[in-house]
């Protein structure tokens, strides 16, 4: 993982951590649909991003304080940052 430029809660990763199973582990539970699922680098549970009704990893960040997300769609490679304080949605 390169980490030059990175944010402290990046550069504070082990290793980067993937996507157990492709699904949210929120709407699992009620039988839902998702969409853009995101990976927290803090505890490895992937929810939805904010494309689907619930926004379940915005709520899991913000009440978790695990602001470093990765992408668990096939296809995509990006690792991000985004403070619980902050309101960009993902």
């Amino acid at each position: 993982m390169d980490l030059d430029g990175a944010c402290v809660h990046i550069r504070g990763l082990a290793t980067e951590t993937h996507a157990k199973r492709r699904e949210c582990e929120d709407y699992v539970q009620n039988a839902a649909e998702w969409v853009h699922l995101r990976t927290s680098q803090t505890c490895g549970g992937t929810r939805c991003g904010d494309a689907s009704l619930n926004r379940h990893a915005s709520r899991h960040m913000r009440s978790s304080e695990h602001a470093a997300i990765c992408s668990a769609e096939p296809g995509e490679q990006w690792l991000s940052c985004h403070p619980y304080d902050n309101a960009v949605e993902y």
